[in-house]
């Protein structure tokens, strides 16, 4: 299940028994607690009464939740949250459900208190209509105050009330990005207002507001008539290096004293890095703790591998290398995620910022160099969610995969799924599409996302686990030495080609049934014909997938030729091309004459066993149940 730990502790309202009933089920799989009053009944634990009136309760909850989903009118819910409210960036995310859970309105805090998002996962949830009114929604473009928020970017100062309201009205924003990904950027839309850079003179153009994107901390006039944000990607890992018992304070103060003379934001460290003999240093380990920053550690031959600036041979008789700290800098900017980099290739030039720097006070000294990494630091647990879209039309799309789909950070799929899954992205999500071929490269692609951080989305057609993406990433993950942990897993399964295929031409999977693809690409031609010929013989009920292509044309030929060895050649087939899709064709024919229609890749090929039939244009495999009738009433005549 979708986990909506973000959004916790929530608190739902429901006054009326209808409301009582929309929400109880939606609380209990959101964990959350449904205050009722006393004069409706308690359906179970999970639901509680509120003494007094609403407005009075509400105070007393409102600073413990970090949401509210009310089943009230909307003009209701804004008279009793008004006196409790402070501003975006601490105010809950507020929810409203209309009486029939036909809409989710996101009444307040959409951005920053994820009302938004959560208005959207609920809606799947209930099959009902999010109703977001913010206007960078509208524009398909991401919300700058939470713009950095996935890739656990930190906000800086700045006008953001200004900054938005430039890019609402779609007025020219500058974009300075000195650090961290870009792919936010590769991801807008193609009339976006953002100007990338510094503008020539010669262009003429004049933002109406700048946004900053680095490590630098920057300073903002306070009388500029433009508005400026900024935001700091956690790209600096700091090199360490220490005297034996140097205490935390000294740490702390020695880190934030560098880098305020290099003009850096603590805000934009990622972690620590040091030599592994002072992985139990007890300073620096609490001050890790206390900034809840990563502690990479390396042996003195990792670090000995990089030729630093200023190496040093009294380190190097002392622990074996001549650097800690610019050499645990400079390596842990560059391997912080992979740890599989080679310190000869590292461009040290370019990723050092900032040489060792000794603060010596009493009878400790610390030992400080500063690196800057290309990826930054998200600070976040990744999960891939191996997603069935079903056939393609959004119908047939489980709740809980769209859910799933609109959660991610990132969506990775064939091009043509993604453009039938579009209405379920939303802004700001990362979409890459890779070509059909590539299904390699999307499962190594996804799990490089996941383990980075992110909540990553792999499409599939049908259900994901037949033939679908999920066991090639699964293989994958296995070949990367996966912990089975990070990133975290979670498969969501969709209706299947053959089963769409069923639906549409009536009930031909009533009995036993098998599927095999005639693609050769994976599988020897050889065994796919043992395969088919195992079916036959056997009398299965067969489903084709992948019959023919524009260079693969003589395997269905072949597997119509084996059929026909086991089976009559009025054998009923249906082929079902894009079921549930617009283009749709469906034509019921016989395996003597199925050749005699189109037949591709986007085809789905049922022959029916020897006992299925067609009836008005439908197509019937017995289960059994009227012989099974037939056989015991035989029975009975001949007792009698």
């Amino acid at each position: 299940m979708i986990n909506f730990d973000a959004f916790q502790p929530m608190a739902a309202i429901a006054t009326t028994p209808q409301a009582t009933r929309l929400l109880h089920p939606l609380c209990q799989s959101l964990k959350t607690t449904l205050y009722v009053p006393a004069t409706l009944p308690l359906i179970d634990t999970t639901t509680c009464h509120y003494q007094g009136s609403l407005k009075d309760h509400l105070s007393t909850i409102w600073s413990k939740n970090r949401g509210f989903i009310f089943c009230l009118a909307t003009g209701a819910v804004v008279r009793l949250i008004a006196p409790l409210l402070k501003d975006k960036a601490s105010d809950p995310a507020i929810i409203v459900i209309d009486p029939t859970g036909q809409f989710v309105i996101s009444l307040c805090s959409g951005h920053q208190g994820g009302a938004d998002r959560l208005a959207q996962l609920i809606a799947h949830q209930l099959h009902a209509t999010p109703i977001i009114t913010g206007a960078s929604h509208h524009l398909n473009l991401p919300a700058i105050d939470t713009l950095g928020m996935p890739l656990g970017w930190r906000k800086g100062p700045g006008d953001w009330t200004g900054v938005s309201q430039a890019i609402a009205t779609q007025k020219t924003v500058q974009v300075i990005q000195e650090g961290g990904s870009q792919l936010w950027q590769d991801n807008l839309p193609q009339n976006h207002p953002f100007y990338f850079g510094f503008p020539e003179i010669s262009e003429n153009i004049e933002p109406a507001a700048r946004i900053w994107i680095g490590a630098t901390k920057r300073k903002f006039a306070p009388g500029s008539t433009v508005p400026k944000v900024q935001w700091y990607p956690r790209v600096l890992w700091v090199g360490l290096g220490c005297i034996r018992g140097t205490s935390q304070g000294l740490i702390a103060a020695a880190i934030e004293e560098v880098c305020q003379t290099y003009h850096l934001a603590t805000e934009a460290i990622a972690g620590i890095a040091t030599i592994d003999i002072k992985a139990d240093e007890v300073g620096i380990l609490q001050y890790c703790q206390n900034k809840q920053y990563p502690l990479l550690t390396y042996s003195a031959d990792v670090l000995n591998s990089l030729k630093v600036p200023n190496p040093s041979e009294v380190v190097k008789q002392e622990v074996g290398t001549p650097s800690v700290a610019e050499a645990a800098a400079i390596y842990g900017a560059n391997n912080w995620l992979t740890n599989q980099g080679e310190g000869e290739k590292i461009d040290i030039k370019k990723t050092l910022l900032v040489t060792k720097q000794i603060i010596k006070s009493d009878n400790e000294a610390v030992t400080i160099a500063i690196a800057q990494s290309e990826l930054e630091y998200t600070g976040r647990a990744g999960k891939l969610y191996l997603v069935g879209m079903g056939p393609g039309n959004l119908e047939q799309i489980t709740p809980a995969a769209k859910m799933a789909i609109n959660e991610a950070d990132a969506i990775i799929g064939y091009s043509l799924y993604l453009d039938l899954i579009k209405p379920l992205q939303r802004p700001g999500q990362i979409i890459e599409s890779l070509p059909i071929t590539k299904e390699k490269e999307r499962a190594q692609r996804s799990i490089y996302l996941g383990r980075w951080g992110l909540s990553v989305a792999v499409i599939s057609s049908g259900d994901c686990g037949i033939y679908g993406m999920a066991g090639l990433v699964l293989e994958e993950l296995k070949n990367n030495h996966w912990d089975g942990k990070n990133p975290s897993i979670e498969v969501f399964p969709g209706i299947t080609a053959l089963q769409a295929a069923a639906a549409r031409v009536g009930t031909p999977l009533m009995h036993d049934f098998c599927a095999i693809s005639l693609s050769n690409l994976l599988t020897p031609w050889e065994v796919i014909k043992k395969r088919l010929t195992a079916a036959a013989m056997g009398d299965f009920v067969t489903a084709l997938y992948n019959p023919r292509s524009q260079t693969r044309q003589t395997q269905i030929i072949e597997a119509q030729t084996i059929f026909l060895q086991s089976r009559d050649e009025k054998t009923p087939v249906a082929l079902v091309r894009c079921a549930y899709r617009q283009d749709e064709t469906i034509i019921l024919t016989n395996l003597g004459e199925m050749l005699h229609h189109r037949i591709d890749m986007l085809t789905t090929v049922l022959i029916g066993n020897s006992s299925t039939f067609s009836y008005e244009n439908w197509m019937i495999t017995p289960r059994g149940y009227n012989q099974v009738r037939s056989q015991k009433s035989e029975v009975r005549s001949q007792n009698n």
